[in-house]
């Protein structure tokens, strides 16, 4: 009795229903009328609600940006595109675009070993200077140079010029000394502008240590076991002073509300001066801004620097001293010269020097060298200097500055670099100096493939894995490379100025610099 009962259940709802379903169709409703009608009624019940609406609407312009963006090319999407050679053909259209848009503003050059491509980018001017010099007057000795300027081109350019003539002469001096060569007589223009402020040095009235006393140059040595020590110490050394040191918040509440103040009160005066102001907390007059002083504080000494003997012992050039004792005149030379017409501007300073199988790069601000071993790693060739590391914030600390964050970490809330050529009103109290890092690498235990020199915009969407693997790959190309990862820098959305040199070592040889050809 209940399996008769269930059945004629089953029978009313199911089998009734289909028939009459198919009894409609029959009547003269067409199927395809029908189907549309079905699939119009579900999307007016489950689609076309507002709130549907609202998230595919949201979905859409998020699946829009991140196209736009590049963050596809950097994820777990564009890893599966790769790893089928999806990318490796033709720039798709909108990537085209992009960089054709980037190629109106920019500038390039091309040398036996090395090759830089330079693009203005998304900002309203070009503040990046490059130097490629393969070998200097016939010295065997080779400068590569990346200048970031910000606050205008008047740093940058005047490093550009005014740095690096007085480092080829100088340098150009001391090869002729170490071979024994004649030192020819200086132009009338270089003496003025070069000759005038070397010091002579005596060997025995000022011995050697008595230099190496002022510039205490971070170097690792070029050959046995030590080399590997101290590297790893230095890599130690970078990474701890890339942490911000949560102690110097620390204090009571009056403090820290002094301190507060101290630092707002600061902030506030040297913003007026780079805004053309005056400090509602202290008058700052004219006079005092032209002359850069403030108050009762004093104009600073030129720093010192040598003749060209004074760098050469035994036949070797000590170029770390060389390029340290420069920067450091120039830097006083481009600050008093921007004190007389009221220039704010700074720039970065990056050189890698080479001579037979010896590397020295001077780092001066947040631009970057990275160089490729034989076994494809990434070595780093200089370490950004960012006021949020141990040792520049204390430095910053011990001056009577801050470091306040404001987008990124910068000094004083203004400069988001700690080191820089110019930026006079920071240079007063020494919140930020000029002073370069310097390190040494001998080739010859390296092996390098090649070198990456290049200014924050690269760094800024590639990190050195990445940029020495990217360049890896295309250094069949004109360009070695630089080209594609400079407009590649551009398509994942880095809106400064960006410039990348890259510097092959072909068929293992390592001197570059050598009159002997390629």
């Amino acid at each position: 009795m209940e399996d008769e009962l269930e059945d004629k259940i089953l029978y009313q709802t199911f089998f009734k229903s289909h028939m009459k379903l198919l009894s409609k169709f029959a009547v003269g409703v067409s199927p395809l009328n029908s189907s549309v009608g079905y699939v119009w009624k579900v999307m007016r019940v489950y689609l076309l609600k507002p709130e549907v609406l609202i998230a595919g609407l949201l979905i859409f312009v998020f699946v829009l940006y991140l196209q736009a963006s590049e963050v596809w090319s950097r994820g777990f999407i564009g890893k599966i595109s790769n790893s089928f050679g999806f990318t490796k053909g033709p720039r798709s259209g909108k990537l085209a675009l992009l960089a054709s848009a980037a190629e109106k503003h920019s500038w390039e050059d091309k040398r036996g070993h090395s090759a830089v491509y330079a693009v203005q980018g998304r900002r309203p001017r070009m503040e990046d200077r490059f130097v490629i010099d393969e070998n200097i007057n016939d010295t065997g000795i080779a400068m590569f140079a990346i200048f970031d300027g910000h606050g205008g081109e008047y740093a940058a350019d005047f490093a550009k010029t005014v740095l690096v003539r007085n480092l080829n002469l100088k340098l150009t001096q001391s090869s002729h000394i170490a071979s024994g060569k004649p030192v020819e007589p200086l132009s009338a223009v270089a003496a003025a502008d070069t000759g005038k402020d070397a010091k002579d040095c005596d060997k025995d009235d000022q011995p050697e240590d008595e230099i190496n006393e002022r510039h205490k140059l971070h170097s690792s040595p070029t050959t046995g076991s030590s080399s590997l020590t101290q590297r790893r110490q230095s890599f130690r050394k970078s990474k701890t002073e890339d942490i911000v040191d949560k102690s110097s918040g620390g204090g009571n509440g009056n403090n820290n509300g002094n301190s507060n103040n101290a630092n707002q009160q600061l902030e506030t005066d040297l913003l007026s001066k780079y805004m053309g102001n005056h400090s509602p907390m202290r008058q700052v007059t004219k006079e005092n801004l032209l002359n850069g002083t403030t108050g009762q504080q004093q104009a600073k000494p030129k720093p010192t620097t040598y003749e060209a003997k004074c760098y050469v012992s035994n036949g070797s050039i000590n170029f770390g001293k060389i390029i340290t004792d420069e920067v450091l005149a120039a830097d006083y030379d481009l600050v008093e010269m921007a004190k007389k017409v009221s220039n704010f501007a700074g720039t970065t300073a990056l050189i890698a020097v080479m001579h037979h199988t010896k590397l020295i790069v001077a780092n001066v601000g947040d631009s970057r060298g990275v160089m490729c071993d034989h076994k494809g790693n990434a070595i780093p060739l200089s370490f950004d200097h960012k006021p949020q590391q141990v040792r520049e914030q204390k430095r910053i600390a011990d001056a009577g500055g801050f470091i306040s964050f404001k987008g990124v970490w910068r000094v004083a809330g203004i400069l988001a670099t700690s080191r820089a050529m110019g930026d006079y009103p920071l240079k007063e109290k020494n919140l930020v100096i000029a002073e370069p890092d310097i390190l040494s690498f001998d080739l010859v235990d390296h092996r390098p493939m090649f070198l990456i020199l290049a200014t924050d915009g690269l760094w800024d969407t590639f990190t050195n894995e990445e940029a020495v693997a990217y360049i890896r790959e295309r250094l069949d190309e004109p360009h070695f490379g630089a080209k594609s990862i400079t407009l590649q820098s551009y398509n994942r959305g880095s809106v400064d100025n960006i410039t990348v040199l890259v510097i092959v070592f072909k068929n293992g040889r390592y001197q570059i610099g050598s009159s002997n050809g390629n």
